[in-house]
């Protein structure tokens, strides 16, 4: 646990230092949607996130789209103005997000199951799954106390805190589908809300995601065997190795952007480029005419501040459109995917 709090804090310090954090947490939690989403089953890369971004509804892509709605929903439930506080409504209002517009209408978005569910290999019945959750008739009783955790007083340190209420949320499966993501997003819901974290810049399902099987088994185990100190020690050691691996990829997110805005820092270059440079960490896929609403400036401007970032190394066009044309900023999925020599192109460029 020391561990844990200590990589967290340093992630913590390094993201309150960070000259914008929002531009380089979203490309965190981007991250973090396609890993979540992968432990599902969902299929979609990253890339394909930031293009589907940038064109959304190009196209018949149902796994891109449920990636794209998990992003949505931790926005949504971190939103400063959200109308809901820390709740269980705020995780229907997220789960509802999840599932808007996505296959899986029979998994009622935003309502709790009104059926049995059960977790095992694919077509197993009821009678030989891994684990049955709670029946319908006594689902509220589990529920209940659950949001009392939510708001309850701390006891045990908050990182424990939120190990418990994560085995707790999965324990109890609400939901028809999507209990994996929910829960995985009420840990990022709660390490912001409870102020461990300044913005969602832990990929927790980076850990996870390759050790799936295990973490199954450390959740089951505290069914099965009350084995909480099996789980909590590796949801902990989940949060310290990517505590630590959040802030080197923020480093090589802040060195990246650092290195576009000294390619377009000239004497002649307009203010609008670095506001541009700026809006590729929020989104590294852009097309003209977002780019033209985004500085509120017509068509030709848009595109000559493009072709700018073309001449600067900073955008690739994707295809060859005539029309609709995309553009790409690699380096900034380089540094968030921590693809080796991203750093390594930057210090060259500023040594030159």
């Amino acid at each position: 646990m020391s561990d844990a709090d200590r990589a967290l804090g340093l992630l913590a310090g390094a993201g309150r230092t960070l000259s914008n954090p929002h531009l380089l947490s979203r490309s965190l939690l981007r991250r973090e949607a396609v890993l979540s989403s992968r432990i599902e089953g969902t299929q979609a890369s990253l890339s394909e996130l930031v293009l589907f971004e940038a064109e959304p509804g190009a196209g018949d892509q149902g796994d891109v789209r449920e990636v794209y709605n998990y992003v949505s929903a931790v926005e949504h439930v971190l939103d400063p103005q959200r109308r809901l506080p820390l709740s269980l409504s705020l995780l229907r209002e997220a789960h509802q997000i999840l599932f808007t517009g996505v296959r899986g209408g029979y998994a009622t978005p935003g309502e709790f199951r009104r059926s049995q569910n059960w977790i095992g290999r694919p077509g197993c019945t009821l009678n030989d799954a891994t684990y049955v959750p709670p029946p319908i008739e006594g689902l509220w009783e589990c529920l209940d106390p659950l949001e009392k955790n939510l708001h309850a007083e701390r006891v045990l340190p908050p990182l424990i805190t939120i190990a418990c209420l994560h085995y707790q949320f999965e324990a109890i499966h609400p939901f028809i589908d999507g209990n994996g993501r929910v829960g995985r997003l009420l840990v990022t819901l709660l390490m912001v809300e409870w102020g461990l974290l300044p913005a969602p810049l832990l990929d927790l399902s980076a850990y996870i995601e390759p050790r799936r099987d295990e973490y199954y088994r450390r959740l089951l185990a505290v069914t099965t065997q009350g084995d909480w100190a099996g789980w909590v020690a590796f949801f902990l050691q989940a949060v310290e190795q990517q505590a630590a691996d959040a802030v080197a990829r923020a480093q090589r997110l802040q060195r990246v952007r650092d290195d576009f805005r000294s390619r377009v820092a000239t004497a002649r270059s307009s203010a609008l480029l670095t506001v541009l440079v700026d809006a590729l960490f929020e989104t590294p896929a852009i097309t003209i005419p977002r780019t033209a609403k985004l500085l509120d400036v017509t068509h030709r401007a848009a595109r000559l501040n493009i072709d700018k970032l073309i001449e600067a190394d900073i955008l690739t066009e994707v295809g060859d459109r005539t029309r609709n044309k995309l553009f790409l900023a690699t380096e900034v999925l380089q540094a968030v995917e921590g693809i080796p020599g991203t750093d390594r192109k930057s210090d060259e460029r500023r040594r030159a």
